[in-house]
């Protein structure tokens, strides 16, 4: 029997009390187990960042999570960041350079809200800063005062590029959670549309390589196993790490 897919989830950076501690959602721990079929393996993010080969060489894909921290602004435009926001530079630093060698390395990769938007600036796009600021646009946070149950039901329906990866097993149209403040401004050059919200923000896209690469701005993890759509997300995701796996696994032959 074939071994599961090994797979990478970067850590973020938390103070606790008076000393910093690594850590990741159990949700996205569990999602990769019961969803994708893996195993999870934790990085740590640290400063100076560790060298991206180090884990790529190792795993068979890449889990990119959601988090409370925003990117630091500085790394896709020259706007200051505001008052009060929450930043994880260390994460940046890990997992910013990750994307570009995860894809250069062949490694599969599914990428969830700030996932999504790491990937976008990591590949040269950028950010709105306060998505429910912009004209256009309405609120996608959450209600923080809401049951969890509530703040992860469905927000808004997001519509399905046909002949995407997500039309394929979710048809034209599903309804998502929505828990962000901020969002995708300029999409970056070698990104495709999978999916749109109703006021036309871009909720997922898929890489235009070879290598799978999709990332979403809602949370596919919350309950993964109850939503046929978000099963269908980490099965996807699962199904390029088992065949990048069974690569790895071949014997090599002079």
């Amino acid at each position: 029997m074939a071994k599961p897919p090994l797979i990478g989830i970067p850590t973020d950076r938390k103070q606790i009390g008076l000393h910093p501690f690594l850590a990741v959602g159990e949700k996205y721990v569990r999602a990769v187990v019961d969803g994708a079929g893996g195993v999870p393996l934790l990085w740590p993010a640290l400063t100076p960042a560790l060298d991206p080969a180090v884990l790529l060489d190792t795993v068979d894909g890449l889990l990119l999570t959601g988090a409370v921290s925003n990117i630091e602004p500085h790394h896709y435009s020259d706007e200051p960041s505001w008052d009060g926001n929450l930043h994880d530079p260390a994460r940046d630093g890990t997992t910013l350079p990750l994307v570009r060698a995860a894809l250069a390395a062949g490694v599969p990769v599914l990428a969830v809200c700030r996932g999504f938007q790491e990937v976008n600036v990591a590949l040269g796009g950028t950010l709105h800063q306060k998505v429910h600021e912009v004209p256009g646009f309405m609120d996608h946070r959450e209600d923080k005062d809401a049951p969890l149950d509530a703040q992860y039901g469905p927000a808004h329906a997001v519509a399905l590029s046909p002949g995407g990866v997500l039309a394929a097993f979710g048809g034209a149209q599903q309804h998502v959670n929505s828990l962000h403040g901020q969002g995708v401004k300029r999409l970056a050059d070698s990104l495709i549309v999978e999916a749109t919200a109703p006021d036309g923000l871009i909720e997922a896209f898929r890489h235009a390589g070879e290598t799978f690469l999709l990332g979403v701005q809602w949370h596919p993890e919350w309950k993964v196993t109850q939503n046929a759509f978000y099963t269908g997300i980490f099965r996807a995701f699962g199904d390029a790490c088992r065949a990048r796996a069974r690569l790895r696994q071949e014997p090599a032959f002079a």
